[in-house]
């Protein structure tokens, strides 16, 4: 992140009136840098123009890199490494394997979805993040418009977010 970043923030009462600012506000040119909401908000994702995540495809590879992993290792340690002979049966025979083979292939999903969403997220354990506004995690919706992305000057799209319902605009700095 860099450095002597401004911002204007806007402050929202209510979802509804911030999902149609979103939309009027990003019709009129305006680049939202991110909304910031106590509670999920239905479609906002979608007036934002944010695209579909690909978490699910890097869940499905993480799952299968743990079953390709358990299997290869269960085959190799007691088909190949080390055998024995119980009861009579086939060294490496799949069955007994299942068991082990989900709860690892669980395992290595779970893990590489957490460790992808911090690296995707930028949320690194030795930093803060940014907070535009204390009450966004309360009860406000917040607007946050990064000053360098857009050619308007901030007079201009304090007045838009006033005008689309914000019922406060302030200026952040970081």
């Amino acid at each position: 992140m860099d450095s002597n970043k401004n911002f204007v923030v806007g402050v929202f009462d209510d979802e509804d009136v911030l999902l149609s600012a979103v939309e009027q506000v990003r019709e009129k040119g305006v680049r939202i840098h991110e909304v910031y909401s106590p509670f999920p908000v239905h479609g906002l994702d979608e007036a934002l123009g944010y695209r579909r995540t690909r978490l699910p495809i890097a869940a499905f590879m993480f799952g299968i890199t743990g079953t390709i992993l358990a299997l290869f290792t269960q085959t190799w340690m007691l088909g190949y490494d080390w055998p024995m002979d119980i009861g009579g049966k086939n060294h490496a025979s799949l069955p007994p394997f299942i068991p082990v083979t989900f709860e690892f292939t669980v395992l290595l999903s779970a893990f590489g979805m957490v460790i992808t969403f911090l690296i995707v997220s930028n949320m690194k354990p030795y930093s803060w993040p940014r907070q535009f506004d204390l009450r966004s995690t309360d009860d406000k919706h917040v607007m946050a418009v990064d000053l360098a992305d857009n050619k308007l000057s901030k007079a201009e799209i304090g007045r838009i977010l006033k005008d689309n319902g914000a019922s406060e605009v302030n200026e952040k700095n970081f």
